[in-house]
């Protein structure tokens, strides 16, 4: 007998189905399932900027390379059935031989290393309005996806943990994971900062104070004054060229005399406004009797079935007693005979 048990092969299309059921288990007891799906594109796993500097980046740090390629392999056919980003964390369920759970810890930007962040995208006048309208630029991107500078961790700051019985730290379950977050950046970058902790719209006020308003604001001597080209960017209005001119006063007018204001007269409702209660009401009886019908015909068949079965019963133990009788009574002849 060998030493170590292997467990049967099971196909993806099985795994796919008890992992489905799994999940709808847990959904039914009230977990928020996230799912990644199967990738559109088979070839590449992110086909956008930031999404394949993850994977890069992923790719950079690993010391079990063999891993990489089954992780990449259950990412694009689907056994990522959840994967949720929250500041600091990435929870995961992958499905294998069995539904593993994935947690991936991941330490918080330090402060300071964020400041060196909005200081570099500061002056990025087309990237502000990208941010404002709800997008991230690649110019952005460029800086924050940097493998030394940027919002990407370090081997040192991420903790894997997988409940599979492999021994290695980086598992193929995990593999898929971290490489399904790059999937996941195509469709939304912004959780690339919710991840590390850091809110994308300090980028906004930032890059907002360094230009608008330092370019708006000039000195003469001691006081201070904003140039009226850049009101209108401060306060979103068109503003004109020149200071409108002032009018002398108008002489005062007579007051006018407000015309008599008729009574308003009420509309009655009428009868298919005042119906509607009566029509939702109705509608609803019809849906409980509908379903009380059902019930009943169910509960039928369900009573049908069972005398059915009865009566099936019951023929076989009659049938089963004549021949047993038959048996005994040939047996009695026999014995008859044979005196």
């Amino acid at each position: 007998m060998s030493r170590f048990f292997y467990k049967p092969y099971v196909s993806v299309g099985q795994r796919k189905v008890q992992g489905h059921k799994k999940i709808q288990a847990l959904v039914k007891k009230g977990r928020l399932i996230e799912p990644l799906g199967e990738l559109p594109h088979r070839s590449k796993i992110a086909t956008s900027f930031w999404g394949h500097a993850w994977c890069k980046h992923l790719e950079s740090f690993s010391d079990y390379e063999n891993r990489l390629p089954r992780g990449r392999t259950y990412v694009r056919n689907g056994s990522v059935l959840h994967l949720a980003i929250e500041p600091g964390t990435i929870s995961a369920l992958v499905q294998g031989s069995e539904l593993y759970e994935e947690t991936i810890h991941i330490t918080p930007l330090p402060a300071h290393k964020w400041k060196t962040i909005q200081a570099r995208c500061q002056g990025k006048i087309g990237s502000l309005i990208e941010l404002l309208q709800g997008k991230i630029s690649d110019e952005i991107m460029a800086i924050v996806t940097d493998p030394n500078d940027g919002l990407f961790p370090k081997p040192k700051e991420i903790q894997l943990n997988c409940s599979c019985p492999d021994w290695a730290t980086m598992c193929k379950h995990v593999a898929a994971v971290l490489y399904g977050v790059g999937a996941r950046l195509d469709s939304q970058p912004e959780l690339l900062f919710k991840l590390r902790g850091v809110d994308h719209n300090d980028l906004i006020c930032t890059a907002a104070t360094a230009t608008t308003l330092g370019a708006a604001m000039q000195s003469s001597g001691r006081r201070r004054t904003l140039d009226p080209a850049h009101l209108g960017d401060v306060f979103g209005i068109d503003l004109a060229s020149e200071p409108p001119a002032i009018s002398p006063p108008k002489p005062k007018a007579k007051p006018k005399v407000k015309p008599k204001v008729k009574p308003k007269v009420k509309v009655k409702p009428t009868r298919a406004a005042t119906n509607k209660p009566a029509a939702k009401k109705a509608v609803t009886n019809k849906a409980v009797a509908k379903s009380a019908v059902a019930k009943k015909a169910v509960a039928k068949k369900a009573v049908a079935k069972k005398a059915v079965a009865k009566k099936a019963v019951a023929k076989k133990a009659v049938a089963k007693k004549a021949v047993a009788k038959k048996a005994v009574a040939k047996k009695a002849v026999v014995r008859k005979r044979d005196v």
